[in-house]
């Protein structure tokens, strides 16, 4: 299992402080470093330093050399389709081939109301997602120009993109949805992500992967995202805990614990097959977090 940083910090913060935390897990051995999509902090007071994750994800591209790097996940109601490939591709480019786009509905309704950002229902924002998925991954494959009529987007002669990637960048498509999200990974994604489930739910939701992708006869990694609190005694796993919103205090909700505990139930994972771990970090200023992992973690999951 591969280990990828996920760093969720509660509300805004700095440019330099994001660079700081992903070139210390780049140096630590982490395969990846991924952003979230928001412009507020999830059920705290709004925050005056909102991040965007792509220009987040383009400066990184830059300042950094080796981690993977993406969104977890980009919102389909914060952007057009079109635009949100060309911007991808292009990171894709100033990175060297080491982007990854998540793409996901879009759901927190505080900060679609506060930047006027439109927040349909539900089941509309699953078919523009759907279209955004048929949309950026032709655009990136689409030998000369692609075409698209749908319900909600029209695009007319667009020039196909060049990517760094072949065939294109990793999409990634997560969630917890029984039967829309699995069915969509299926179709377009490389990498199905279930975020924030005991194993026994993320089991299920394999399982109808693998029954969508059968139709389909595809093949699709399958990854989680886990809230991470790793300490050598417990006041530090406590502390780090408290930080977590929601806050972490038992294995059935994250990697809570000593090494062992955070090794044994990652390994619950990698039993089900998942191939990557996202550990959401959200103290971007605690580095002695990132170190105990990579050293005594990340040794024995990987592989």
């Amino acid at each position: 299992m591969f280990l990828r940083i996920f760093a969720s910090t509660k509300g805004g913060t700095s440019y330099a402080d994001i660079l700081g935390l992903a070139r210390h897990a780049e140096a630590c051995g982490f395969d990846g470093f991924f952003r979230p999509d928001h412009y507020l902090p999830l059920g705290g007071p709004p925050d005056h330093t909102p991040t965007d994750v792509w220009t987040t994800v383009a400066g990184l591209a830059r300042d950094t050399t080796r981690i993977r790097l993406g969104s977890l996940m980009s919102a389909a109601t914060f952007r057009s389709p079109g635009a949100l490939a060309v911007a991808v591709s292009q990171v894709d480019e100033m990175s060297a081939g080491r982007v990854e786009l998540g793409l996901g509905t879009g759901w927190y309704e505080a900060e679609h109301a506060a930047f006027g950002l439109p927040l349909p229902p539900l089941g509309e924002r699953f078919e523009r997602l759907e279209e955004q998925l048929a949309i950026v991954t032709g655009l990136w494959t689409a030998p000369d120009r692609f075409d698209h009529a749908g319900r909600h987007y029209t695009l007319a002669g667009a020039p196909g993109l060049h990517t760094t990637q072949r065939p294109h960048p990793p999409v990634i498509v997560g969630g917890k949805g029984p039967r829309r999200t699995p069915r969509l990974a299926a179709r377009y994604a490389d990498e199905y992500n279930v975020q924030f489930a005991s194993p026994t739910d993320t089991k299920e939701l394999f399982n109808r992967l693998d029954a969508e992708s059968a139709k389909l006869g595809r093949a699709v990694r399958r990854s989680v995202c886990v809230s991470v609190a790793c300490g050598r005694d417990a006041a530090a796993v406590e502390r780090r805990a408290a930080i977590l919103r929601p806050p972490v205090r038992a294995a059935a909700s994250g990697a809570y614990g000593s090494v062992d505990e955070v090794v044994d139930y990652l390994g619950q994972f990698a039993a089900l097959g998942a191939e990557r771990a996202y550990l959401r970090i959200t103290d971007l200023a605690d580095l002695d977090h990132l170190d105990l992992i990579a050293s005594e973690v990340l040794p024995q999951v990987a592989g």
